[in-house]
């Protein structure tokens, strides 16, 4: 079952091209990271991982086995700059993870073969 949709995607999109023309403000960003952990969940559907990028937002995806209480085994973090460079193909995974940008946690924590998300990317 896809996560509930809580941002509108067109105002999720809108957010996101404010951020990649430089012109974001705060609630553009906050809003951007939340359209695009939404589409994580739709595109990975599932609660093995848990993707917090503070202060905007967290979700759990990825298929495999559920986590249901104290700090999950796969937790994926980062600030929300760097997550929005990940999904939108500007932030290598794997230059993140070695600079210390992104702090992964779990043998399913990798994200690499999820990001960048193709609604994220330039239209």
């Amino acid at each position: 079952m896809p996560a509930r949709r809580r941002t509108d995607p067109s105002a999720g999109r809108l957010a996101l091209a404010a951020w990649r023309d430089g012109r974001a403000e705060r609630r553009d960003v906050t809003t951007a990271v939340r359209f695009t952990l939404e589409e994580l969940a739709d595109v990975a559907p599932g609660h093995t991982v848990e993707v917090r990028v503070p202060p905007a937002g967290a979700v759990q995806a990825v298929e495999g086995p559920r986590h249901t209480r104290g700090t999950p085994p796969n937790v994926v973090e980062t600030d929300p700059q760097t997550w929005l460079g990940l999904v939108t193909g500007g932030v290598a995974w794997d230059d993140a993870v070695a600079d210390g940008r992104v702090r992964a946690s779990g043998e399913r924590a990798d994200l690499s073969g999820l990001l960048p998300l193709q609604a994220a990317r330039r239209r």
